[in-house]
């Protein structure tokens, strides 16, 4: 069985909502088995609250947790710590992906400390996935790919092919999308656009053979989906991917300021309704549940700080997928040097 260890102690909704999609997972049938990690009494409590197969889920203790608003570095001291205690058990081999909803910074920096990088990976790559506009692959997914949002801030030339190797390989294998296009992000489509570190990505990628290169995009093709996956550096790609969430969630107030104030607006907004929902349909990020931190030569998944039971559940599924479909092995073979 596929062996995911889960952070129970992270996420905005608190250990409930870990558990309750930890549960759903002992019940599908799926070869998964899930060691849990947080306060065992507690734990042990909640889980008797929900249906699960204990069969194919241990409980493991840890005594304290990273909260949102501390020092990531924290974890580091804090050997007993949930997030600490999950990647020790991921180094050792005691499970296969780890998946959490806590603290990313915790998460970035128990990784680094702890996991060795894939051969050719200089920096890891914290991905995000962001509805589009245009389906992407076979499975006609409404959501692309972009890296990194956050676990490099200045990355180099060879830093941003490294990022579009693991983004086409992770990409490749979630959506089933056998040749996903790659483009860097810039502030313009020409080749001599940017700046000199994604001008000198450009002239490597074009180069390279492992991946379908698509050129430079702009901002405007975020929302439209034009490629699978976007590159760019941490700074940059973290301002963007809290942007696209601020537009959206600015879009759902404005919509419910409008039915509560006008009769007018309130029979417009009735009548799209069917369109509303395809559109919450469309963005919502919770059926992926989570996305992946690259370059490490384990599976990890950040999920979202605000995933609910589903998007839990979704999370450890994408897990599994990707150590099932050697994530990893593939990045290497594309990082290799051609011969």
């Amino acid at each position: 069985m596929t062996r995911i260890v889960v952070d129970a102690m992270g996420g905005d909704l608190g250990l409930p909502a870990v558990v309750e999609g930890v549960a759903r997972i002992t019940r599908e049938d799926t070869p998964i088995r899930i060691l849990l990690v947080g306060d065992a009494p507690t734990l042990t409590e909640t889980l008797a609250e929900y249906h699960h197969d204990p069969s194919r889920l241990q409980v493991i203790h840890s005594s304290s947790a990273i909260a949102m608003d501390e020092d990531p570095r924290l974890a580091l001291e804090r050997k007993d710590c949930s997030i600490a205690v999950a990647m020790q058990l991921l180094k050792d081999g005691e499970a296969d992906a780890l998946v959490s909803a806590g603290h990313t910074g915790a998460t970035i920096v128990c990784a680094s400390a702890l996991l060795p990088r894939l051969p050719g990976v200089r920096r890891a790559a914290l991905a995000a996935v962001y509805p589009t506009e245009q389906r992407h692959g076979p499975r006609q997914d409404p959501f692309a790919l972009m890296l990194d949002v956050g676990a490099t801030l200045n990355a180099t030339a060879e830093d941003l092919v490294g990022f579009a190797v693991m983004g086409s390989a992770y990409a490749s294998i979630i959506s089933d999308n056998p040749s996903p296009r790659v483009a860097l992000l810039s502030n313009g489509a020409e080749a001599n656009k940017g700046t000199p570190a994604i001008k000198e990505a450009h002239q490597l990628l074009s180069e390279l053979k492992s991946i379908d290169f698509a050129g430079n995009v702009e901002g405007l093709d975020i929302p439209r989906g034009t490629v699978d996956v976007i590159v760019c550096d941490g700074f940059l790609g973290n301002v963007v991917l809290k942007m696209l969430e601020g537009v959206s969630e600015v879009v759902t107030d404005l919509a419910k300021d409008a039915y509560a104030r006008k009769f007018l607006w309130r029979l417009g907004l009735t009548m799209l309704s069917q369109g509303l929902r395809q559109l919450r349909s469309m963005t919502d990020w919770k059926q992926y549940g989570g996305a992946p931190l690259l370059g490490f030569d384990k599976v990890i998944i950040k999920a979202h700080g605000r995933s609910n039971a589903r998007a839990v559940r979704n999370a450890i599924k994408v897990a599994a997928k990707a150590v099932d479909r050697d994530l990893t092995g593939r990045i290497r073979a594309g990082l290799a040097p051609s011969e």
